[in-house]
């Protein structure tokens, strides 16, 4: 009997401590609540708590970093160009009891952050024309793209210099938002913009001049190489010209020796012999004029024929058909 007696509150102290009892990690920490309103100040550290179970409760808040995404929102720059923001930051709970008497939760933290740092993100970006929205200095742009050169001077010479820039405006931002979210214990850690994109009208007119600038640099590339092909073929022609000229040059001058030689040895046969050259010259010229085909109409005197009159009995005689 006296130790059943003593299991019954054995098992009471047992449930009090394990419903009393409650640890906090290095990620958390937390405010006690008593019947909803928060007693003490908030615990902290890392270790082992009691409460006073059932009457009070463990309220755990994160201590970490926490993320806030922003939803991507339509804003005009100062130069009245629409762009598509978004934005992200990075905050902390450095107040739990005052955090929990004002947004109670995470969930009610992330809705005061929309509220106050959307505006913020909003009125920096009107403020400013694009580029400083864009760049954060007025360092060089880097291109790998060959013929881009005179494209990029331009666009330089359009948006004008940076005086500003993307780092002192999102410092602008976090200036702006940090004193509100003080009084809900939260602590702003930084603000950054995740990306930047045009709106559909003007990425069409963005894309319209990109295409135009490449189709220019497109016909530069064309015309330069159509330059360089006609000083190419105006070099071959000129050269096909000096080697046809020189061959030329070279095969009048073998036909010049050619018809020297020919005629110095008709030369020394019509010296040798004057009659048999003349004969064998007639007889090559009736063999290139005369065929079964041929007609002549020659009168009885004509000098063509003359190695025909008398064929056997002239002068010439021995080279007859009978006479070989």
């Amino acid at each position: 009997m006296k130790i059943k007696a003593l299991i019954i509150p054995i098992i009471i102290i047992i449930i009090i401590i394990f419903t009393g009892a409650y640890v906090i990690d290095e990620t958390e920490q937390v405010v006690i609540t008593q019947f909803g309103k928060s007693i003490g100040k908030p615990k902290t550290a890392p270790g082992l708590y009691f409460k006073i179970p059932v009457i009070q409760q463990a309220n755990f808040f994160p201590k970490n970093l926490l993320e806030w995404d922003g939803d991507p929102g339509q804003v005009p720059t100062l130069d009245k160009t629409f762009i598509y923001v978004d934005t992200f930051a990075r905050w902390k709970i450095v107040d739990p009891l005052k955090f929990f008497e004002t947004v109670n939760n995470v969930m009610g933290a992330q809705a005061r952050l929309d509220d106050i740092i959307d505006p913020a993100v909003r009125n920096f970006i009107t403020s400013y024309p694009l580029i400083e929205t864009v760049r954060d200095s007025n360092r060089e742009l880097d291109t790998f793209e060959v013929g881009l050169g005179h494209a990029k001077e331009k666009d330089e010479r359009t948006l004008g210099e940076v005086t500003t820039g993307r780092g002192k405006i999102t410092k602008g931002i976090m200036a702006q938002a940090q004193p509100k979210l003080k009084d809900f214990g939260i602590e702003l850690v930084d603000v950054q913009i995740k990306r930047l994109n045009y709106v559909e009208q003007v990425q069409k007119s963005v894309y319209a001049r990109m295409i135009a600038e490449r189709k220019q640099i497109a016909e530069k590339f064309r015309s330069e190489g159509e330059g360089e092909a006609r000083i190419i073929e105006g070099n071959r022609d000129k050269e096909l010209k000096k080697i046809t000229s020189e061959a030329y040059k070279t095969a009048q001058e073998i036909m010049g020796k050619a018809d020297a030689e020919s005629t110095l040895i008709y030369a020394k046969a019509y010296d040798k012999d004057p009659d048999f050259y003349s004969f064998i010259k007639s007889l090559d010229v009736y063999q290139q004029t005369m065929d079964n085909k041929s007609f002549l109409l020659l009168s009885t005197d004509s000098d063509f024929l003359r190695y025909f009159k008398g064929y056997g009995h002239g002068p010439y005689k021995e080279y007859g058909p009978d006479n070989n």
